[in-house]
């Protein structure tokens, strides 16, 4: 008699069955790596034992991690960082005490990282000793901030599993880390709620500069990255629909959809070029993108949390077919916080709204409720306003002087 295997748990199985696959396959691909590496005479260097090292794997989460340098420098740490991106701004930082060293591209940078030597890794990248990135036996502590306020279970599964500890800025995020830990039978994890050092940043930079200039009504659009993101569901039409509200119309893409839809990308900047209406934005830092702009148009990308916390305005979100499959979000089997906030911080995007655009812009724009939401939103989610490097920074003196009090007794 055959068995009966429901979706859920053949969905789970699949999961589980490519997480395995994936691992060997990177297993195998390490091992060669190696084998070539001693063929040829080289191996990785093997440096003096630091007591903190930083890893970014791309140039745009040194936000997340210049307010903690700061604070670190300030207090006489020493800090290694390593980057992945060339360009990297913390390169050329300066900050005292901090030795800022890119180890890119490809292999190179899990050759570097496999063999560190440090008390302890903080890092905002996923992913932790699932596929090519392993936990050096040299390195005793792991810890994760995220860089964006929102899910943390959002990463692909098992992403945040086999880190030490995790910087947190919301109880709910909290919750779902120890459910999933219970779930899959893993030991718990060191939890501190920091709050969002990079928001703090942004709050004190408006609070110093001030709102901008009076200037024409501005729409801001957005979006995240992938299928499943806002140019993936609507196409080059969602432009279409903003420019014909006559407001100035403001398109930033997702950095990393120059880099994976490439194509897609060049194909909207060629059918929508720019104009005294329409402007396409890359700036590196989106502090002044999202200070001129009025109403932010965009999906589920982090942008929404910085957009209106921060500059404290109103959204127009949409709502995609959004495949929890790949990600820790599917193995809780419940709603998202995220789905939660959204219709506290604006309106969903409806076929009837986006057929009547500029009355669904003013609309949001001048309803009252969505201010206490923000103000709601901002209290669940962005825990110690204004303290998150110092607690950051505290924790990690804390942890290292832990690791290195234990080391000396030995």
């Amino acid at each position: 008699m055959l068995s009966y295997i429901d979706p859920g748990t053949g969905s789970m199985l699949f999961t589980v069955l490519i997480g395995i696959l994936g691992a060997a396959v990177y297993s195998v691909r390490v091992f060669i790596l190696k084998m070539k590496s001693r063929v040829g005479g080289g191996r990785a260097k093997k440096g003096k034992r630091v007591p903190l090292a930083v890893f970014s794997d791309n140039k745009r989460y040194f936000s997340v991690f210049d307010p903690i340098l700061r604070e670190l420098s300030a207090r006489g740490r020493s800090v290694l960082y390593l980057t992945a991106s060339e360009d990297d701004p913390a390169l050329e930082c300066g900050y005292e005490g901090l030795t800022a060293e890119y180890i890119g591209p490809g292999n190179r940078v899990f050759t570097r990282l496999n063999s560190l030597d440090a008390a302890v890794v903080l890092s905002t990248t996923p992913g932790l000793d699932v596929y090519q990135w392993k936990r050096s036996p040299e390195v005793t502590f792991y810890v994760h901030i995220p860089h964006a306020a929102s899910e943390i279970i959002l990463y692909r599964s098992f992403g945040i599993d086999y880190y030490d500890a995790i910087l947190l800025s919301g109880e709910y995020q909290e919750k779902d880390v120890r459910d999933l830990e219970k779930l899959r039978g893993l030991p718990e994890k060191e939890i501190k709620l920091i709050g969002i050092p990079y928001m703090d940043e942004m709050a004190a930079r408006l609070e110093k500069e001030g709102p901008a200039d009076p200037h024409e009504r501005t729409v801001l659009l957005a979006p995240s990255w992938g299928k499943s993101a806002l140019f993936g569901v609507y196409g080059g039409k969602i432009i279409e629909d903003l420019l014909s509200t006559g407001y100035h119309v403001i398109v930033r893409p997702h950095p990393q959809s120059f880099q994976s839809e490439t194509e897609m990308i060049e194909e909207l900047m060629k059918k929508y070029p720019e104009s005294d209406k329409l402007e396409w934005n890359r700036d590196r830092d989106n502090f002044d993108v999202l200070n001129r702009s009025d109403i932010l148009v965009s999906d589920f990308s982090g942008v929404v949390f910085d957009f209106t916390l921060i500059f404290d305005k109103p959204v127009v979100y949409t709502d995609p077919d959004f495949d929890l499959a790949p990600y820790d979000a599917w193995w809780l089997d419940r709603p998202l916080w995220t789905m939660s906030a959204l219709p506290r911080l604006g309106e969903k995007l409806t076929p009837e709204g986006e057929a009547n655009m500029k009355e669904l812009v003013d609309r949001v724009l001048e309803d009252p409720r969505y201010a206490e939401g923000r103000r709601e939103v901002k209290a669940e989610t962005w825990a110690h306003p204004s303290e998150g490097a110092r607690l950051a920074a505290d924790y990690l003196e804390s942890k290292i002087e832990e690791i290195e009090g234990k080391e000396e007794s030995k």
